[in-house]
């Protein structure tokens, strides 16, 4: 009988726990609860500044040295202001407000745009007003030296994603720049120094590497 009561005991110990954690929202001091639980980063839509790509621009400067370093890692908004500055010019003169943000391994621009512009996209152009927001996600390769892509995998006009197989068409609309070849269907063209061999992204930081070949 003892032992049975200890194991009832027991049992009600680590009931009693499970519940206090799951609940400690309720009853832990804030001080105590951020500790345990740091509230999620928002990240935010940045404007595109002309210092953040002068980062970009130092930096690549640094991997064009032969005795410079083989890869720098930079903040995302560093390398979305100089990557979407070039980006920008592609698009429609009625253009503004484009913005930039880095989630996790990804990338994200986000611009206003004329929608007489961007007409074709079926039963999306029946609910747009005359000027929408237009929100591009996805990341950027290097497809040839000198040459990479901003590829998009994600793209919502007015906060309403569309089809894949729709971004496409919306990438024809909004890229007013001559089309290069080895560009994908869904991705808009990027000139980059002959010098860079790959992009990655990863928690918010992007690094650019060296080509050494």
């Amino acid at each position: 009988m003892g032992c049975l009561l200890r194991l009832g005991c027991l049992f009600l110990l680590v009931v009693a726990a499970v519940v206090g954690w799951f609940t400690r929202a309720r009853w832990m001091p804030r001080p105590w609860l951020d500790k345990i639980s740091p509230p999620a980063k928002v990240v935010t839509w940045e404007p595109l500044t002309p210092t953040g790509a002068d980062h970009t621009r130092e930096a690549l400067d640094r991997l064009s040295r032969p005795s410079g370093p083989v890869f720098e890692t930079l903040s995302g908004a560093d390398v979305v202001a100089y990557a979407f500055r070039e980006l920008a010019r592609r698009m429609p003169a009625s253009t503004d407000s484009i913005q930039a943000r880095v989630l996790g391994d990804k990338i994200a621009m986000r611009a206003t745009v004329n929608t007489s512009e961007i007409k074709g996209l079926g039963a999306f152009g029946a609910v747009l007003r005359e000027r929408e927001p237009v929100e591009l996600t996805g990341n950027i390769r290097v497809v040839t030296p000198g040459l990479g892509e901003f590829q998009v995998d994600d793209a919502k006009l007015r906060g309403m994603s569309i089809p894949h197989g729709m971004i496409p068409t919306l990438i024809r609309r909004v890229d007013r720049g001559p089309q290069r070849s080895g560009v994908d269907a869904d991705a808009m063209p990027l000139p980059l120094p002959p010098y860079v061999g790959d992009i990655r992204v990863a928690n918010g930081k992007i690094t650019l590497y060296k080509n050494v070949r």
